[in-house]
C-alpha cells in the first residue's frame, strides 16, 4: 500500500521535502517538483474563480507538455474530475464526450477550439483558449524558480474515494464510455507498477507518448511522480530524436506502443543506436498493442535485452506484466502485478477454466474502476459484486502463470458453429515474410453464419504477395474453417491514437 493518498500528495510531498528535485525536462527547461506544484496551484485559483468546486468536471483538449501537467494537477488540487480528450478528435467524437461528461471547464489552445464549435456555448461549459490563460502552467518554468510552500494545500488535497479522472474508451469497437477512476485507484495501480519494474527515485523516462491516454499519462507521468523519478517529455515520437536521447545515457527507462519499436527498429543507423542505448536504458516496456514475436527477436538483437510486454486497459491501468527479472516470453503479457489477481473464465458462465484453455480475462483489485459514467447498464455487464471485472479480452494462461492474450470475445468469429480466434490467424499470416501487418475479422455469411476476412499490409508495396500465395501459406497450417475466405491488400491499417487497430471500421469498410 502506497503511502500517498493521490498522486497530487506525492507530489505535493516531493515539492515540500526537495523542490529544487528535477521532475520534467521539456526541451530546453528543468521543471522541478517545487515549479510544477506552483503552477497547479495557479491552475487551482484558476478554475475557482471559473466557478470550479469539488466534483466537477474539467475537460484537457491539450496536446502534452507542462501545460497538460500543470492544468491536470491544478484540477485536481481544486477538488474536480479531469476529462481526458484525445486531441486528434473532431467533432462527432467531442460531441458526445463533452455532452456525456458535461465539464464546467474546456481547456484547450486556440487551435484546438476552432474543432469544438457549438459545444463551446453549452450552458455546463467555459472554454479556456487565451494564451493568457494557459499561462498558468509555466509562469513558474524558470529555471532556478522556487514557489514558497506553506503546507496550504494540506485539506485541499484530494481523498483517495474522490473520482480522479473520466478517462474514455478507445471506442475500437463502438462508443466509448468513461472509465471512472479514482484517485486511489491510481495510486493503487502506480504502487504496483512501481513496485513490479523496481521505478525508483533516481530513474528517468523518456517518454513519447501522448499524455491524454493511460499509457503515457496514468503509467508513465504518475509513476514518476508516485517516486518523485524524473521524466524527459517529448511532444511526439520522432524516430531519430528518440534514438539519439536514449543513446545519450539520461533516461534509464522507455515505454513505447508496438509500432514506435518497429519504427525504431527500421531508422537508419537504429543498429548502432540501440546497442549504445541498450548500455544505458535498464527497462523498454511495450503494450497497448500486441507486439509481434518478430518485433521482440529483432529488437532485443539490437539494444541487447528484450523489451518487457504488459497488459493493461482504460477501465483498470496495468493488469499483467513479464517479469522485470526473470523469462520475458514473446507473445505473453507474464502474471499480475504485485496486490492484483488474475483468472480465465468461460465467456458464458464466467467460471473458471483449467490452465491452457481459451476464455475471457478477468482482472481484480483495487486498481480497477469505479464503473463507467452515468452508464450503470454497461457497468454491470462487466463489473461483479465481488469485484471481478470481466475485461472482454479473450486469452489463455500456462501452467506456470504467464498469460497469453487471443483478442477480443466481441471478435470472435463463429462460422459454421466453429469458434475461431483471429489472433491465431493473424499470428500465421504474421509469418509469411511479405507480410508487415494483418488484421482477421468476420463478416455475414449466408451459408456459414460469419466468414473470415484477412487484412494484409505488405512488407513490400511494390512486390506483394499474391492472392494464391496467402491463401496457399494458410492452407498448410490452418483447418479449412479457419482460412481467410478474403484477403484484402491495404496500404495501412486503420489504428486510433494509441496504434490499435480499429477492425469496425475494417468491417464497415469491407460490408457488403
Amino acid at each position: 500500500m502506497s503511502q500517498f493518498s493521490s498522486l497530487l500528495a506525492a507530489t505535493s510531498t516531493w515539492a515540500a521535502t526537495d523542490p529544487e528535485r528535477p521532475c520534467v525536462i521539456w526541451e530546453d527547461t528543468t521543471i522541478t517538483y517545487g515549479a510544477l506544484l506552483a503552477a497547479a496551484r495557479q491552475w487551482a485559483l484558476h478554475y475557482r474563480a471559473n466557478g470550479i468546486r469539488h466534483a466537477d468536471r474539467v475537460a484537457l483538449y491539450l496536446t502534452g507538455g507542462p501545460a497538460f501537467l500543470g492544468a491536470y494537477l491544478g484540477a485536481h488540487l481544486a477538488g474536480a474530475t479531469v476529462v481526458l480528450i484525445n486531441t486528434q478528435y473532431r467533432r462527432v467524437e467531442l460531441d458526445h464526450i463533452l455532452g456525456d461528461s458535461e465539464p464546467r471547464v474546456v481547456v484547450c489552445e486556440a487551435e484546438g477550439s476552432m474543432h469544438l464549435g457549438e459545444l463551446a456555448q453549452q450552458p455546463w461549459a467555459q472554454l479556456l483558449t487565451d494564451p493568457t490563460q494557459l499561462k498558468p502552467a509555466a509562469i513558474e518554468l524558470a529555471p532556478g524558480s522556487s514557489p514558497h510552500h506553506s503546507g496550504e494545500d494540506t485539506e485541499d488535497l484530494p481523498r483517495p474515494e474522490d473520482l480522479a479522472i473520466l478517462a474514455y474508451t478507445s471506442g475500437t469497437t463502438g462508443r466509448a464510455k468513461g472509465a471512472m477512476l479514482t484517485h486511489g485507484c491510481l495510486v493503487a495501480n502506480s504502487e504496483a507498477v512501481c513496485t513490479a519494474w523496481n521505478w525508483g527515485a533516481r530513474d528517468r523516462l523518456l517518454l513519447v507518448l501522448p499524455l491524454f491516454h493511460i499509457h503515457g499519462l496514468g503509467v508513465g507521468v504518475h509513476g514518476t511522480l508516485l517516486r518523485g523519478a524524473s521524466l524527459v517529455l517529448r511532444p511526439r515520437f520522432e524516430p531519430e530524436e528518440t534514438l539519439a536521447t536514449l543513446r545519450d545515457g539520461r533516461c534509464t527507462m522507455f515505454f513505447g506502443v508496438p509500432t514506435i519499436y518497429t519504427r525504431l527498429i527500421n531508422t537508419v543507423g537504429a543498429g548502432e543506436a540501440l546497442r549504445d542505448a541498450g548500455k544505458h536504458v535498464r527497462l523498454f516496456v511495450s503494450g497497448s498493442a500486441a507486439l509481434s514475436p518478430q518485433t521482440f527477436a529483432d529488437f532485443a538483437a539490437l539494444a541487447g535485452q528484450p523489451i518487457l510486454e504488459r497488459y493493461g486497459m482504460t477501465e483498470t491501468g496495468m493488469n499483467l506484466t513479464n517479469p522485470y527479472t526473470g523469462e520475458r516470453r514473446p507473445g505473453s503479457v507474464g502474471g499480475p502485478f504485485p496486490g492484483q489477481e488474475a483468472r480465465i473464465v468461460e465467456v458464458q458462465s464466467r467460471q473458471p477454466v483449467p490452465a491452457g484453455k481459451i476464455g475471457e480475462i478477468q482482472v481484480r483489485g483495487p486498481h480497477v474502476f469505479a464503473g463507467y459514467w452515468r452508464n450503470p447498464t454497461a457497468t454491470a455487464e462487466v463489473l461483479a459484486e465481488d469485484g471481478w471485472f470481466s475485461t472482454g479480452d479473450l486469452g489463455h494462461c500456462s501452467n506456470d502463470g504467464y498469460y497469453t492474450i487471443t483478442g477480443r470475445a466481441k471478435e470472435l468469429i463463429i462460422s459454421g458453429g466453429y469458434n475461431i480466434y483471429p489472433r491465431e490467424v493473424e499470428e500465421v499470416l504474421l509469418d509469411h515474410p511479405g507480410v508487415a501487418e494483418c488484421a482477421v475479422f468476420g463478416l455475414p455469411d449466408a451459408t456459414f453464419g460469419e466468414q473470415v476476412v484477412a487484412a494484409v499490409v505488405p512488407r513490400d508495396p511494390a512486390h506483394p504477395p499474391t492472392q494464391d500465395e496467402l491463401e496457399h501459406f494458410c492452407r498448410e497450417r490452418l483447418a479449412a474453417y479457419k482460412r481467410p475466405r478474403q484477403i484484402r491488400l491495404l496500404a495501412a491499417l486503420p489504428r486510433n491514437a494509441m496504434g490499435k487497430v480499429q477492425k469496425h471500421v475494417l468491417k464497415q469498410e469491407n460490408a457488403g
